[in-house]
Parts: structure tokens; sequence; C-alpha cells
């Protein structure tokens, strides 16, 4: 009886351990790296404002409790943070400024919606740059150079524009995620799309299909596998593109916004849980993307 060679799986435990431990380990070194930079940094301010002008003689626990419990620390430590955070979650209302869920609800708007935006526009570019080679030649150079450009040089000039146009509010933020946005949409499915071997495309012309035919077919289902790595990018970039239009455009809500004031009025702790905040927006629609992807391309993978 022929015996097979394949290891056994280890068990759940076990490779929860295996990829648990070094997580672990690499977030504790973190954190000591962290809570030393903040002893470096705000030692002389906790020494100006806080030891000194008490008159007590102070020992070393005195200065590490001073520089992790400032008011105003030039870098937080980890636990001011985490309560910061939540304190901004549970201690407002949902409709207060003060609450960080309603500039999630301001800026995650426009992110989706210039997500939306930036993936036609990339889509729509992509199949015209694939059917047309004149297209190829004079778009193709001008979308990478696009990219050359700073955000915050592009964000101004939008403002005024879609101003003069009349259009205010969402809709200036979100041309400036979609101008983000569209990019990795645009680069990956012109790849995605050519991507089928001569030998289909030939097989299409033999069956006398017309190239819209062939590219809802054949072309658009090569290219899957090539949009949703590039939604993932696409739709982060359109949230730094959302948080940075709040920045010109004197927005009182949204996380860039919030960014914005805590910086005018020196408070750390804001900018950091703002920070905190926005990262696991970002995360949480990467990771929405990354389950759209599992859902559609789940036949792909069945034997």
């Amino acid at each position: 009886m022929a015996t097979s060679n394949k290891a056994p799986t280890p068990p759940l435990a076990r490779r929860m351990w295996d990829t648990g431990l070094p997580v672990t380990v690499l977030l504790i070194v973190l954190l000591a790296i962290w809570y030393g930079g903040a002893v470096g940094m705000n030692a002389s301010a906790a020494i100006e404002r806080v030891l000194e002008p008490a008159g007590n003689p102070w020992a070393w626990q005195d200065l590490l409790a001073a520089t992790w419990n400032m008011e105003r620390p030039v870098l937080p430590a980890p636990h001011q943070i985490a309560l910061d955070f939540w304190s901004a979650l549970v201690d407002w209302p949902l409709d207060s400024p003060r609450n960080l869920l309603f500039h999630v609800a301001v800026t995650g708007e426009t992110t989706l919606v210039g997500f939306v935006m930036g993936t036609l526009l990339g889509l729509v570019l992509s199949v015209l740059i694939v059917h047309s080679n004149t297209l190829d030649r004079a778009l193709l150079p001008w979308i990478v150079a696009s990219q050359t450009v700073p955000v915050l040089a592009i964000a101004p000039i939008v403002l005024v524009i879609l101003g003069s146009l009349g259009l205010e509010g969402l809709a200036p933020k979100a041309v400036i995620a979609m101008y983000l946005s569209f990019f990795p949409v645009t680069v990956a499915m012109v790849q995605g799309l050519r991507s089928p071997q001569v030998i289909e495309t030939e097989m299409m012309h033999t069956y006398a299909a017309s190239r819209w035919q062939a590219l809802w077919m054949l072309r658009l289902p090569a290219a899957l596998p090539f949009l949703f790595p590039a939604l993932r990018v696409g739709i982060a970039a359109s949230l730094v593109g959302a948080m940075v239009a709040e920045l010109p455009t004197g927005a009182t809500a949204g996380l860039g916004a919030r960014l914005l004031t805590g910086s005018y009025y020196g408070n750390t702790l804001s900018i950091w849980s703002a920070l905190v905040m926005s990262a696991l927006l970002g995360l949480g629609l990467t990771t929405l993307v990354a389950l759209t992807e599992h859902l559609a391309l789940r036949h792909r993978r069945q034997p």
C-alpha cells in the first residue's frame, strides 16, 4: 500500500503560537522603543513645566511619570493615545465634532465617492488605451506624468475651478480623492486587459466576436486578478486624497480637519487619535475590498 509523504498539518494551537509569538515580540519591542522615545522627547518639557515648578526633589521615577502623563506632550505615550481615542469615541454624542466617528463618516463618504469615480475613470481610460494605439501613445504618458504633481499643489486649483462652477462641499474633495485613486486602476487594468494570450484572442476572431464581445467575455474576466489589487491601492490612495482635500478647503469636519485643528492648538493627543482612526478606516476599507475580491474570484479557485 502506498504511503503519503505529505507532512502532517500542525494543530491549530501550534499554528497560532508560531504566528502570534513573532507579532507579540515585535509589538513589545515597538512599545518599548515608543515609551523610550516619549521619555527622550518630553523630558526637557516635563522638567521645566512639571518637576521644577513643584519645587520638590525628584528622581528618575518622577521623570518617567511626568513624561508619560503630560497634558500636551511632544510625543504622547501609547496609553495616552489609547485613553484619548476611547474618550473621543464614547464621551461625546455621534453628531458632535468632538466624536471621532463624526469625522470618520465625513471622510469615509468623500473617500468612497472619490474611489468610485476614480475606479470608473480608470476603467474607461484603460479600455480606450487598449483598443486604440493612438490613445495608448497619447494618454498613457500623461497619466503617468499626472502622478508626479503633488496633490497639495493640485487641491487649491481644483477648489478654485470647481468653486467657480458652483460645486462646493463634497464634490471638490471627491475629485481630489479621484485624482489619486484612478492611476493604479488604470495601469493595472491596461496590463490585465492585455493579458489574454494570442491564441485566445484569435479564437474570439474565429467566432466572429466583436470588440465589445471580446472585451466582455475575454479581456474583462482575464483582468479581474489585476483589478482587485489595484482597487486595494486605489481605496487607500482615495483616503489619503480625501484627508488632504480637507486641509485647503477649510473644512470643519473630517479626519483631515481634525488633524489640522489639533496642529493649530498644539493638541498632539488629538492628532495621534485622528491618525490611529485614519489607519483603522484605511484598514477597514481595504479589508472590504479584499472580501469583495474573495467573493468575486472564489469560483476561479475551485478545482
